[in-house]
């Protein structure tokens, strides 16, 4: 007995050492095997991170883990990926590892999880999926190297997306989870499947399906041999809408064939319900309802190229309600016929009949009534809409999570016919409408505005594609409008992506920019109570004005009071062209400052910084208010706090905006021609004036008089350069040129021009020692650096440049009377009333240059210049006339008054 214990357990000891070191046997043979099967069997490039072989994982089952499967596809989708997954796995018998190569390995159990497949039909009808490689050379006389005997196969955690642009349809699978369980190794067999999955569904650009919950409980009878896969024992469910099949679908070579039938199970009104999608359902199953709604269709016969199976699908409800447990208000008298047919089997003559659909809440009645056809083509649409609806209502009714809140009553009584074509194409003659609508008391809240919006009446008027509104009254804020005008493309607005066109004319008592501001959001991700993840907008706390994408119109606008940001302007008037995002401003005119401006050009709020251009004309703005209002003034012109009067200006701009619409001053570029009309000077208000007014004694800025001064200023990259100028406190000339930055920095240089009669009689007399009076009418040229900044300038007198100038101006003076004195002396000579033995002057000169007159005598010529001791004369004299305007700190007595 021991000895029989002890071959059984050596022999479950070699089992066990042999499935522990088969996957090092086997490993490396099934790796190369896979890459290899799959390369010669696919057109396409396959690769993979890593084979796993494991005998414990599924015992007695061996299983092979292939990791990170990609499938790349050749031309014509070069480069497309078709699919790729996190980790596919192979169950089969740990004897089919002990075949050879050359022999089929039969695989029991495929799983696939974590994957993505991209299937691709171009326009020309080529498909990325048809990939497999016919007869390829490593078939054997057993078949494949690996044969899908299937038992079970499970997807999990898949996403499929399937783009047909030939056939303008675009299905999106999300969470896709699918499971099956048969024998494919039998030629007949059940296949016993659950699916559920997110399912998106648009076909030429109508969308049908918007992630609906969708999932599928069924068994199929399969004949692998012809194809065929027949419905028996099922259940569907869209949303929580259930449906249940009869028929057939069978894949032929050339087409599909399929016959299939369906209903709701039951004729519960509570079906209806469950179309909807169940982010608006909401716990249906505690719904009160009466009534019935019930589908019914068959769709049947072959699709191919050219055509679709055929349809006949019909939705009807009568005499239905619904009351929702927790709402105040029902729903009532829901009456739906609907019919979708197809009976030709051609995808464009698939058309809708919408018979009937009315309800009612309270005593406010709704009904449609419509025929849609000719879908895949040009689309026509016959509909007709009569009824009334109070909007609040509807939340009242309906369990609708809305993050605004509307009210406000909806009549309508239009009729309209068109097909899309003329739609897109603008052809409203095409567009046959009639009818009229109106909206009372409406009131809408959201929190993306700061204020609610309140329309008290609008009335519209249908005539073909054109909508008139003869008025318009609406409120918001401090702002208040009313508007009469038309919209050219309500329905090209409302059934395509067309920008809603129109024109109004508007006028208004007050119109805030600041009533329009949209708070900004982001979106973040939270959980529900049920633990589920959803997404909500906060906002951030920052403000910005948008211009809407969707609007194409123009506005003549005539408003008593206009508010932007802290300003008020008065008689504002233009029109305002609202068009991609940009607002074009034509021939606006305001009033602001106690005086007036005139504006052309656009504000673009399309990229995510805003920007600007503007010509403006100022005309007599009231320095002090512009200066305190206007950010750009300030920076323009700091020293304008210091004046008193009216300007006027012409100013072009250009640059960013802020998400407020006000300028980024340090973007700002352009020019302007300023000019004062009046202006008084307070040089207090200004630390550079004052300053300037501390050192130079003699300057009395009272005696300022900027009447008609002009200067002319460039701006960019925040620097302003101001074109050189001049002005006159009294006698004195000052000449301005420099530049200054928006961050108040500054350089600029000032020259003046101070005649030397005011700087006091101990100048005077220095002059007149010098040579006559004529010297005292002289003027001091002063160089004048400012640095620093406006607030804290730094002033430098450039002294020796003076003394250079005046000393420069007092020898060309003494010269000239050299020269008027020498050519006195000739004439006198000439006349014979002077002795031209005897010097001409008793002053000290030295005469470089001399000419001989007709008697022989030599003469001084003009270039005769004063001796070096009279020329150090004029240099301390010079000295002495500086040092005095450095001296006196206080005002000097104008010695001329006395004259």
């Amino acid at each position: 007995m021991k000895k029989a214990l002890k071959i059984i357990g050596f022999i479950l000891l070699t089992i066990f050492i042999l499935l522990l070191v088969s996957p090092f046997v086997f490993e490396s043979q099934l790796k190369d095997l896979v890459k290899k099967t799959m390369n010669e069997n696919l057109n396409a490039q396959v690769d993979f991170q890593d084979i796993d072989l494991s005998m414990f994982r599924s015992f007695p089952q061996a299983t092979l883990v292939i990791e990170d499967l990609s499938i790349i596809n050749n031309e014509p989708f070069k480069g497309d990926t078709l699919a790729i997954a996190e980790e596919v796995t192979m169950e089969m018998s740990v004897w089919e590892l002990f075949k050879s190569s050359e022999e089929s390995k039969h695989v029991d159990e495929l799983k696939m999880d974590n994957a993505f497949v991209n299937i691709k039909v171009d326009s020309l009808g080529n498909n990325n999926y048809d990939i497999a490689i016919e007869d390829t050379a490593t078939t054997s006389s057993n078949g494949q190297p690996f044969s899908l005997d299937l038992k079970h196969y499970e997807i999990t955690n898949t996403c499929v997306k399937y783009l047909d642009q030939k056939g303008k349809i675009t299905l999106d699978i999300e969470n896709l989870n699918h499971e099956g369980t048969g024998d494919f190794s039998l030629d007949e067999s059940e296949l016993d499947t659950y699916s559920e999955a997110l399912v998106s569904l648009d076909y030429d650009g109508v969308n049908y399906l918007n992630q609906h919950n969708v999932s599928l409980d069924a068994v199929f009878l399969m004949n692998l041999e012809t194809l065929k896969y027949t419905f028996k024992e099922n259940e569907a469910r869209i949303n929580q809408l259930p449906l249940t099949f009869d028929g057939y679908v069978q894949v032929n070579e050339e087409d599909t064939e399929m016959d299939l039938s369906f209903k709701t199970p039951s004729s519960d009104f509570k079906n209806f319900l469950a179309v909807i999608p169940e982010t608006y359902a909401k716990n249906i199953e505690n719904v009160e309802t009466k009534g019935n709604f019930v589908v019914n269709g068959r769709i049947f016969g072959k699709a191919d190229d050219t055509y679709i199976p055929k349809m006949d699908i019909k939705v009807t409800s009568a005499d239905a309600s619904f009351k929702y447990p927790d709402l105040p208000k029902s729903v009532q008298d829901i009456s739906l016929d609907l019919e979708i047919l197809n009976d030709s089997g051609l995808a464009e003559e698939t058309y809708i009949n919408i018979n009937n659909a009315t309800f009612r809440i309270d005593q406010d009645r709704f009904t449609t009534k419509g025929k849609i056809s000719n879908i895949t083509e040009n689309m026509l649409l016959d509909l007709e809409v009569d009824g009334t609806i109070n909007l609040a209502n509807i939340s009242k009714a309906y369990p609708l999570e809305m993050e605004q809140d509307m009210n406000g009553i909806l009549t309508a009584d239009v009729q309209t016919s068109f097909d899309m074509n003329s739609i897109e194409k603008e052809q409203y003659e095409n567009v046959k409408s009639s009818g009229t609508a109106s909206i009372r008391n409406f009131s809408y809240v959201s929190p993306e505005i700061p204020n609610e919006v309140k329309i008290s009446n609008a009335d519209m008027s249908f005539n073909q594609g054109n909508v008139r509104i003869p008025e318009l009254k609406l409120t918001t804020g401090q702002s208040d409008l009313t508007a009469s005008g038309s919209l050219e493309n309500l329905i090209g607005f409302l059934f395509t992506d067309q920008q809603l066109k129109g024109s109004f004319d508007v006028k208004s008592n007050t119109f805030s920019i600041n009533d329009f501001k949209v708070a900004e959001t982001e979106e973040l991700t939270t959980k529900n109570e049920d633990g589920t993840e959803k997404t909500v907008a906060k906002t951030t706390g920052k403000e910005a004005v948008k211009i809407p994408s969707f609007l194409d119109v123009e506005l003549k606008f005539d408003a008593n009071t206009v508010i932007y940001d802290n300003l008020e302007l008065k008689n504002a008037k233009g029109v305002l062209v609202l068009r991609d995002e940009t607002a074009k401003l034509e021939n606006i005119t305001t009033n602001i400052f106690n005086g007036s401006i005139g504006l052309d050009g656009m504000v673009s709020t399309k990229n995510p910084t805003p920007v600007f251009e503007m010509n403006l004309n100022l005309n007599s703005l009231d320095i002090a208010s512009s200066f305190n209002g206007l950010d750009l003034m300030q920076n323009l012109a700091p020293l304008a706090r210091a004046l008193e009067g009216k300007l006027q200006s012409s100013l072009n701009l250009k640059g960013n905006l802020n998400e407020d619409l006000t300028p980024q001053l340090a973007s700002v570029a352009g020019n302007a021609l300023a000019e004062i009309l009046t202006a008084e000077l307070n040089p207090e208000k200004a630390a550079l004036l004052s300053q300037l007014d501390g050192q130079l004694g003699f300057l009395d800025f009272s005696k300022l008089d900027l009447s008609k001064l002009k200067t002319y200023l460039t701006f960019r990259d925040g620097m302003v350069e101001i074109e050189p100028f001049d002005f006159n406190i009294k006698d004195i000339r000052f000449q301005v040129s420099g530049s200054h930055g928006f961050d108040m920095s500054m350089d600029y240089d000032l020259v003046l021009d101070v005649p030397a009669r005011y700087l006091g009689s101990e100048v005077g007399g220095t002059l007149g020692k010098l040579s006559g009076e004529d010297l005292q009418n002289m003027t001091v040229a002063l160089p004048i650096g400012i640095s620093g900044s406006f607030q804290s300038p730094n002033v430098k007198l450039n002294m020796q440049q003076a003394v250079n100038n005046l000393t420069q101006k007092i020898v060309e003076k003494q010269k000239r009377n050299l020269e008027d004195k020498a050519v006195d002396a000739i004439n006198d000579i000439l006349r014979g009333k002077r002795d031209p033995n005897k010097p001409f002057s008793k002053d000290s000169t030295s005469v470089d240059n001399k000419s001989t007159d007709s008697t022989g005598t030599q003469v001084p010529t003009k270039r005769d210049s004063i001796s070096r001791s009279q020329e150090e004369q004029v240099k301390n004299a010079a000295k002495d006339i500086l040092g005095g305007i450095l001296k006196n700190t206080k005002k000097k007595t104008d010695t001329t008054k006395n004259n």
